[in-house]
């Protein structure tokens, strides 16, 4: 069984139920938060569960993956503690308002674990959050815009992830995401979304960190219907088993003491 943890900042998802410190502004002018408090509805009715429970569910559809823990931002640790992470093969993590409110000290730490083997998937707006920009040394600054329609072309077809997926799909309404997409050249450009405004994007992308794969997969507005899409599904099942499949794992970061060269044996 591969084991997933699902990380999800779960910030809108719970906006007008619970207060955050850092979203009070938001709600301090009333039509700020009559647009807030619509999103949150909106959200509310397309994941019943958080948007944690959408992926929970869609992962599990796999009967070789399992979810072991589902973490969020206002967890101890944001639900990231080492005990979670050693019982980890792949994290899922899904963000959007909320990156800077991540501790320093919890996004070296999910580093320092793919460095050593644990593989990650960043999904729709993560791409700005702390992990991914450590891992990728790039700011993931993108152009956005409202919901378009979408076609996701699979650019390479014989890989893992693209398994089952055909020459293109189309999703009826996604957030626009543009380029220039601010990342290092990929290993795999897998998939390549274009929009009727006539943007295209690097939408799903492959690296390898130390021991780490890393995976990023555009699609997934929390206000679109995304993830009930049977491709958008299938591609993130397809990728858990990717990112878990190095079988090099590292107990800790550190120099590792050489044996003699084999002339002085």
């Amino acid at each position: 069984m591969i084991r997933v943890t699902v990380w999800n900042e779960n910030v809108q998802d719970q906006m007008g139920e619970k207060e955050f410190e850092f979203t009070k502004h938001w709600l301090a002018n009333e039509e700020a938060r009559r647009f807030v408090l619509e999103r949150t509805r909106e959200l509310r009715e397309i994941h019943p569960e958080g948007i944690h429970g959408t992926l929970k569910r869609l992962v599990e559809e796999d009967e070789e993956l399992v979810v072991r823990h589902v973490a969020t931002l206002d967890m101890d640790e944001c639900g990231l503690t080492r005990e979670v992470l050693d019982d980890t093969d792949v994290l899922l993590w899904w963000a959007h308002v909320a990156h800077e409110q991540v501790p320093d000290e919890i996004a070296f730490r999910v580093r320092d674990y793919v460095w050593r083997g644990m593989g990650i998937i960043f999904l729709h707006s993560a791409h700005m959050c702390k992990p991914m920009q450590l891992l990728l040394g790039t700011s993931g600054t993108l152009r956005w815009r409202e919901g378009d329609f979408c076609r996701v072309w699979t650019s390479a077809p014989a890989h893992p992830i693209a398994r089952g997926i055909p020459e293109y799909f189309e999703l009826e309404t996604e957030e626009m995401y543009g380029e220039h997409f601010d990342i290092p050249t990929p290993d795999d450009q897998v998939f390549m979304s274009w929009y009727r405004g006539g943007e295209v994007f690097r939408s799903g992308c492959t690296w390898t960190r130390g021991c780490g794969r890393i995976f990023y997969f555009q699609p997934g507005h929390e206000t679109n219907r995304s993830y009930y899409n049977e491709y958008v599904r299938r591609i993130i099942r397809n990728a858990v088993h990717w990112a878990a499949g190095t079988a090099a794992k590292r107990e800790q970061i550190d120099c590792i003491h050489s044996v003699e060269p084999i002339e002085k044996r």
